[in-house]
Order: structure tokens, then sequence, then C-alpha cells
């Protein structure tokens, strides 16, 4: 049932996106009067976008044949431009767009105006000032890949390491300054349908409370990348408690084929969008595979299938989205680090299996000029077969659930300084068959638990944003989560309950700039957040609580230094008591302390002609908050350096990052080693651009995963506690991309 379902979301997704409009593509006006054959050098292009008053504009889209960008708090943007006369396009919310011919013979510095709409259109809600200050939006061109070919996060972010516990397809997790997220997830991760941010989060999931997983998305479909604190956006709900990240889809995929390889793995995806530049539609497809680098083969096989399609009609504009994704492979599983292990595993029979499917709809309704409706929905499927050995014999973690949710939300900008937003989110989870069980001597698993259960969120939420003057900007709102648990303990029946908790988030921000200026932009933000616990067992007839609590606060300052935007963060998030994380070994919740968790980053980043640098330095600590030590595998010192887009000679680009992770404290007085990596590729565009060849590569140092655990090896009498990861690997590979050109008749 589960096979036939993932294959008719497929052919849906097909099918929608082969009944697009397939009419004549018109020439790209960024290469309209370019010679044949010559070569355009590349420049920066930065700029304003402002309203008629003067006031910035915050998070318009700006276009210049392929490149787009979008504007700061500051309303200012940059991308790189080829040179010569190309058309630029502008648009945002409750504005007439704009577009107007520039010509760039040089690094330029232009302002644009914008006027309010006379008419009504369909357009995305465009977020407030505030937004756009404590939101930092990657574009896609600005990151590197995080692992071409390899299984892991889509794409790396600046200053937000990944990590893959146990190696192979288990699910990639980030983590943010001071935050580990083994207990009860705090970091949310969203997928952007239209002005819609689907939750990718799954409660009470059997890789540990909350986990996301992003292996469904193909990377080649994301265009950018939005991250933001979690704790101060009334949008966000469960897990938005340190850090949220959203992965923003392209509108069009242009034709291509790639081909990833390495010495031990292979990677195909390919792409495809209608041949009229104006339908919004496109699908995708990947199949990778291999045995990774560690001694022992990790047969992987994965498959994915992404697709969308945006209609525009009358003042509605509806995007629809549909992935599907299967990966399966043995994984390695933690060993004790600094020593060697036969074939790099304790136990051979660990694996990891897992299917989804995923359908999202959303409808933003342009009613008036100043006012927007959205309706969204979603259903998506998930099932896993984990198999794991943390050195007391092999454990199975299975599940099988239905997610059901939607959200209703409503826009209106009263006038120039007064905005009002109000939603209400609806989900349900229900796991079904969701057991933990553990192989005896003779190989068959003994379930320690089996429970089915549900997890039902129902949030209403409003924010109001305005301006005091000139200088100061405000945004309150507040959100209230109601949560209910239904716990059905299948081996021992008494142990089953209902449950129900209910929480206020206020939340709000203060932003102070100066017009016309170089003083920094200010924003100071306040907010409650939470996550949810893991509802299946409990001590005996304890509970767990229901909802894990959190206070957070943000300073943030940023501000634009010789074309260079620099960015300044202090954070302090404070986490109540739980019953959150499930230990393995017993079935039995584990108690988690309360923590503080506080945190400096710094960023800066600066797009010249050539290519784009970025770094980021992080220092945080996180204290028990009663016995004053360290918790556990928080990481505390990230230092992030890249480069992207790089232009050097004979027609080659280049990107490459270095990320550094320093040690973290397990506990126990014990200190995982530092993890250090350098990522990196080497482009060459033939035969006009159409295919390129890349050589990409990872220099890796340390371990992922470091935990403690007691475990006992084959040639040891006795069981020791000791620190334990999985291998990072170094290695090579190359990557074959043709990009088909539309037929034009």
């Amino acid at each position: 049932m589960r096979n036939a379902l993932l294959i008719a979301m497929a052919v849906s997704v097909l099918t929608g996106c082969l009944l697009a409009e397939d009419a004549v593509a018109g020439p790209n006006p960024a290469t309209v009067g370019a010679a044949p054959g010559a070569r355009a050098e590349k420049f920066v292009l930065s700029g304003y976008v402002v309203a008629a008053d003067g006031e910035p504009i915050a998070k318009a889209e700006v276009q210049l044949g392929s490149a787009t960008a979008r504007t700061d708090a500051q309303g200012s943007f940059q991308l790189l431009a080829l040179s010569g006369e190309s058309k630029i396009s502008i648009s945002a919310s409750g504005y007439t767009p704009l577009s107007v011919p520039v010509l760039i013979s040089a690094d330029t510095n232009l302002k644009f105006e914008l006027q309010l709409s006379a008419t009504t259109t369909v357009s995305v809600q465009v977020d407030s000032p505030i937004s756009a200050a404590l939101t930092q939006i990657f574009e896609s061109d600005e990151l590197p890949q995080a692992q071409p070919g390899q299984p892991g996060v889509p794409v790396a972010l600046p200053g937000y390491p990944s990590e893959t516990a146990s190696g192979g397809v288990k699910a990639p997790q980030y983590f943010a300054p001071g935050v580990a997220g083994d207990h009860g997830e705090p970091i949310a991760q969203y997928i952007r349908i239209g002005d819609f941010l689907f939750p990718n989060n799954l409660p009470a999931n059997a890789h540990a409370n909350g986990y996301a997983d992003p292996n469904l998305l193909i990377p080649n479909a994301i265009g950018f990348v939005e991250s933001d604190a979690g704790a101060f956006d009334v949008r966000h709900g469960n897990n938005a408690v340190d850090l949220a990240v959203a992965y923003g889809l392209v509108p069009r995929l242009e034709p291509f084929v790639q081909i990833s390889t390495d010495p031990h793995d292979y990677d195909f995806v390919s792409g495809w969008s209608p041949g009229n530049p104006q339908t919004g539609a496109w699908l995708g497809m990947e199949i990778a595979g291999g045995d990774g680098f560690l001694a022992l083969p990790e047969h992987r096989h994965q498959y994915k299938v992404n697709g969308q399609r945006s209609y525009a009609f009358g003042h509605h504009l509806l995007t629809v989205f549909g992935a599907s994704y299967h990966g399966q492979s043995r994984i390695p599983g933690l060993i004790p680090i600094a020593m060697r292990v036969p074939q790099d595993t304790i136990d051979a029979r660990q694996s990891d299996r897992t299917d989804t499917a995923l359908l999202v709809a959303s409808d933003t309704w342009q009613i008036a000029d100043r006012q927007q409706l959205q309706f969204s929905e979603y259903f998506r499927t998930y099932s896993l077969d984990l198999r794991s050995d943390f050195g007391d014999g092999l454990l199975r973690q299975s599940e099988f659930r239905t997610i059901t949710g939607g959200n209703t939300s409503y826009h209106r900008r009263v006038k120039p300084t007064i905005s009002l937003s109000a939603g209400l989110d609806f989900r349900r989870d229900s796991p079904r068959s969701a057991e933990l069980a553990r192989a005896d001597a003779s190989g068959v698993f003994q379930p320690v638990t089996r429970n089915n259960f549900v997890i039902s969120d129902l949030a209403p939420y409003a924010s109001v944003d305005g301006s005091i003057s000139q200088f100061l900007t405000y945004s309150v709102g507040a959100r209230y989560d109601a949560l209910s648990f239904s716990n059905n303990d299948r081996l021992t029946p008494a142990d089953s309950y209902e449950t129900g908790a209910g929480r206020t988030s206020p939340r709000g921000t203060l932003l102070f700039r100066v017009p016309s200026s170089h003083f920094p932009v200010l924003t100071f933000s306040s907010g409650e957040a939470f996550h949810s616990n893991d509802p299946r067992i409990g001590l005996g007839t304890t509970h767990s609580t229901p909802m894990a609590i959190s206070h957070a606060n943000q300073f943030v300052a940023t501000e634009s230094v010789l074309g260079a935007r620099l960015r300044l963060s202090l954070v302090r998030v404070s986490n109540s008591q739980e019953l959150a994380k499930i230990d393995p070994d017993t079935g039995l919740q584990q108690s988690v302390g309360p923590s503080l968790v506080q945190a400096l980053t710094v960023s800066a980043q600066r797009h010249f002609s050539f290519g784009s640098l970025q770094a980021t330095f992080a220092r945080a600590q996180a204290k028990n908050r009663l016995t004053g030590q360290d918790v556990p595998e928080a990481p505390r010192l990230i230092w992030d350096v890249s480069a992207t887009t790089l232009r050097l000679p004979a027609r080659l680009r280049a990107s490459v990052e270095f990320e550094y992770v320093g040690r973290k404290a397990l506990g126990d007085r014990f200190t995982a080693v530092p993890v250090r990596e350098i990522r990196g590729s080497l482009t060459r565009s033939f035969r006009g651009e159409s295919f390129e060849v890349e050589v990409h590569f990872l220099l890796a140092d340390g371990y992922t995963g470091q935990t403690l655990e007691t475990l006992q090896l084959p040639n040891e009498t006795i069981r020791t506690e000791r620190v334990v990861g999985v291998r990072n690997q170094s290695y090579a590979g190359a990557s074959f991309i043709y990009h088909f050109r539309p037929a034009r008749r």
C-alpha cells in the first residue's frame, strides 16, 4: 500500500507538470545584444529599494537575468551581473513591479523607488523590516554543496554544522551554537511552499524526538535558505526554540542532467521545466547509492522525486508541491574513537530504511491591495525501520505514521505604518506500531515498547507590526498551542493515557534604525517557545511532561560597511526540565535537567566581482541550571569561512569552505575531539556553458555523532565507558552536468 502511494504521488506530480503550458520561450533579456561566442565580464550590482516616502522595502525580490537577490532590512541588495545592457526587475507585495534597463560596465550601485500598487494583483506576502533584520537569507549559489553524491543535508549553512549521527541514510541534523538536539529537537525545519512554511520535524520520531529529515529534497531544487532564531516569529511553533531553517524552492528547473561519482558512490539527478519561462512548474528526480568510504559497505540506495506547480488565476496564486523518497542502507554506527575496530562497526547488522511521501497545497488570495488570505493543507506518510547497536545488543526502532495539517492566515496593512497578521495552525501526527525491540540470543526481536499514539496541535496566533517613529519599529504577537496526547500502550494497557496541555507564547521585537546613516540596525527580541515531548513511556505511572518550555532573548546588530554585511548576535535561551529523551537501552524516559544556553555569533559577508566571501564565528556555553555542569554534546566553538562562485582564469569557477567545531563536553569528564572539514569544488564550462565538469572534494578530520557509550569489544573482558562516534572520511569525486536548451519555434 505504501509503495503504491509513493508511485501514485510521483505519477500525479509528473502529470501536473506535463499539463503545464509549454509555450514559446522568449529571449533572455540578460543576453540580448551579446555577440556570439563573446565572454561577458561579471560585476557587482548593488543597490537600495525604497518606497516613495524613502522608507526601505525589506525582502523585495530583485532579478537580473538568471541572478536573483532579496533586499535586507535596510532595503539593500547585491548580486553578480554580466557586463552590457540588461533588464532588472523588482517586485514587492503592495507595490507596482518595476522593470528597467541598466547598463553594467563596472561595479555599480543604484537606488530604485517603488510606487504603491494602484491595482489588485496576486503577490506573495513580504515580511516586515523586523523579520528581514532577524532572518538570514542565503541564495543557493552562495552556499557550498554539503557533500555532493553523499547522504546528508542538501546544503551547508555557514555557522551551523551538520551531522549524520550513525552514518548511512540516517536523518542528518543541523546544530546551533550551544545546542544539543538529542533530547528534544530545538531546531525547527521548514519547506517554503508559496507563502506557507511546511513543518518538516517529526515529534516522537524513532530517530530522536523531533528530528527532521531533509533527505526527501533534491538539492538542485533549493533556491535559497532562510534561518532565524525561531522563538520570535509567531508563525513558528513546535521545535522552533534555538533555530528555524526554511528551504525555499526554485520556481523553475531548466532542463539538465547531472551525474556525480567517486570511487565508492554514484548520484544521478535530472530536472525539467516547460519551455515557456512564464510557467511556474518543475519536476526533478534523483537516484543515488554506493558503499561509502568506511570498511563496512553501506549498500546505500536512495530514490527521490520532487515536483512543484504554481497556478495564477484571478486574485489567487495556487502552489502545489509533491515529494516521495525511499532510502535504505547499512549504517556503521558508533565506534570508539582513536582506535581501529574491524569493519569500522561493532555490529554489521545495523541499518536504516526510510520511506516518505508528501503533498502540500497552498493558495494565496489577494483580497484587496492591502489584504491577503492564505489557505494551506498537507498530507504525509512516513515509515522507518532503524536497527542500531549502542553496545548492549541490536535494537530495532520502527514506526509508520500519517500526518495531516494545514494553516489559514490573514495579513492586512491597515496603513503604511501598521500591519496586522493572524493565523491558525493545525497538525495531527498518528504513529502506529511505534516499537522499540531488542534482539535476543537467537536474533529474534523482542518488543520493549509498542505504542499507537496521536499528537495533535491546534494553534491560533496573531501579531501587530508597525512604526512608532522613523527610528523605531515594533512587532508584538502571541501564539497559543493546545497540544493533546493520546497514548495506547499495546504491551502494558494500564500505562495508556490521554492528556493535554496549552501554552501561550508571547513574542516581541523592537528595531532601532537611523535612516540614511551608517549607524547599525539594532533589534531586541524576547519570546517563549517549546517543543513537544515523547508521550510513549513513563516511569511507572509518571508520564512525560507534554511540553518543554523555553524563554529566549536576542540582540542583533547589522550594518553594511564598505560593501560588507556585518552581523552580530547575542542569544540567551533558558529551557525547563523535561522528560524528553527515551533511553534506547531500556525504553524509559530520561529526565533532562533545566539548562541555559548563551551564544555570541559574528558574521561578515561581501560580494566581489570575482565571487562571494563569508566568515562566521560563534562562541557558546550551555549549562545545567541546577548543577552548573556543561550540557553534553553542545558545540561551544564554531568557525566557518567560505568563498563561493569564485571566477578564475580559463573559465574556471571555484568554491571552498572551512568549518571547525571545537571540543564538546560529553559528560563524566569526557570531551569530544574537534572536527575539521574543508570542502570545495572546481568547475569548468564547455560549449557555451551547456556542459560543465566539476571536481569536488572533502578533507575531513574527527568524528561525527560523538557521544558516550559503555561498550565491551570482542577482545575485552569488561564494559568500559568511552567516547564513540563515526569516523569522518576524506574523499574526492567528479560531476558532469549537461544543460538542455529549450527549443525555439
